[in-house]
């Protein structure tokens, strides 16, 4: 029965998808070298263990939004779920090296785009919990299928740099925000009661506004 083992060991940006897409490259080992793998049906919860690195102070301010103030950390900092992936992995027999495709979001109501735009430097660590179906032979050559052990995991430190050039690619000096549709019609109108010919001018317009508003006391 196969006993397989997963590395990944590099992370780049898919040039050509039609979404942001990283693509991690992936070893897999059989304990066995000799068993002949036919497919594997792969599954892979993508975890960020946002408490397995340190963030500098302007990092800590653009992640109160996630964990709070820092004082709290030691009970708001832990794994949060990034995304779910899978992958089909052709024969084998030993070894093989795959790709694992990871589409990806800059809609900053997902707590990990938040997390992922919060950091500046460095590496995000992530865990990779791994599920799945292998066929493969049995000595006499019939085809047998068995489930992926339940505690398969490889840890990956992604360069922030990695991201950060992905997004740069898909939205080159841009990001995307997600509104309600009645805060977009009243934003829709002040936009065209204003003759404001962009959406980035509307927003500079109520955003002086707002800074230049005196506060009260």
């Amino acid at each position: 029965m196969p006993d397989l083992s997963f590395q990944v060991t590099e992370a780049s940006a898919a040039p050509f998808a039609a979404q942001p897409m990283l693509e991690l490259k992936l070893q897999i080992a059989n304990a066995n070298p000799e068993e002949a793998i036919h497919t594997v049906a792969l599954r892979a919860q993508i975890q960020i263990e946002a408490q397995r690195r340190r963030y500098d102070a302007n990092e800590k301010e653009r992640l109160l939004d996630l964990f709070g103030q820092p004082e709290r950390w030691s009970r708001t900092l832990k794994p949060m779920l990034w995304t779910h992936v899978s992958a089909v992995i052709p024969s084998f027999t030993g070894a093989t090296t795959a790709t694992l495709p990871v589409p990806c979001t800059f809609d900053f109501n997902v707590a990990a785009t938040k997390y992922f735009h919060a950091v500046s430097d460095g590496e995000i660590p992530l865990n990779l919990l791994f599920s799945g179906t292998v066929f493969y032979a049995d000595p006499e050559g019939t085809l047998q299928v068995a489930p992926i052990s339940w505690n398969k995991e490889a840890r990956f430190r992604l360069p922030v740099r990695v991201w950060r050039d992905m997004m740069d690619l898909y939205y080159p000096n841009s990001a995307w925000l997600s509104l309600r549709r009645d805060v977009f019609e009243r934003l829709y109108r002040y936009k065209m009661q204003g003759s404001i010919s962009t959406w980035e001018e509307a927003l500079e317009k109520l955003l002086l506004a707002a800074e230049e508003e005196p506060v009260r006391t």
